[in-house]
């Protein structure tokens, strides 16, 4: 493991989390208490205004599965999201399992406790739940607005209070 993360600007840093291998983060990122992002076998990509939420574990698959975040992404606490693919303005419930080759395409919601299996697509603007997860219903712009949207910028502003 040859790699050192490397950090946009204005990202947050609770003394316990740890991120190491090889990770690229966006500006305005947040990483909490016990939050864990391995890029030890694979590589790690998060855009803009992620946060990873306490006890929150990201993976990848050695020589499979990178995994890639977009912008806009709360990751909740004690998810695990693990060699997958995740657009923009996306909420990951509290619990949740993304396994490895799952695509969650922009504007979802996955349910806490949900688990998306190995290889499972997630066509934009759509919440999933269950195990194992399925569509549920199409999201509505007050759903967008009230938590992705506003969790995602939330913790922007909780980490300044932690600066």
């Amino acid at each position: 493991m040859n790699h050192t993360p490397k950090f946009g600007a204005d990202c947050y840093f609770a003394e316990n989390a740890t991120i190491i291998g090889n990770v690229i983060t966006g500006d305005q990122c947040s990483f909490w208490f016990q939050a864990v992002v391995r890029g030890d076998v694979h590589s790690i990509e998060l855009g803009n205004k992620v946060n990873v939420q306490d006890g929150a574990v990201i993976h990848c698959t050695y020589q499979k599965y990178a995994t890639k975040i977009g912008n806009n992404v709360s990751i909740g606490h004690k998810a695990i999201v693990h060699g997958c693919t995740i657009h923009d303005n996306v909420l990951i419930g509290m619990g949740a399992i993304i396994m490895d080759g799952c695509e969650i395409h922009s504007n979802c919601i996955i349910a806490a406790g949900s688990v998306l299996t190995q290889g499972t697509k997630v066509e934009s603007g759509s919440v999933y739940a269950g195990v194992p997860a399925k569509k549920v219903k199409d999201i509505d712009p007050t759903l967008f607005e009230g938590e992705v949207m506003r969790i995602a910028n939330n913790y922007v502003k909780y980490s300044s209070w932690y600066k």
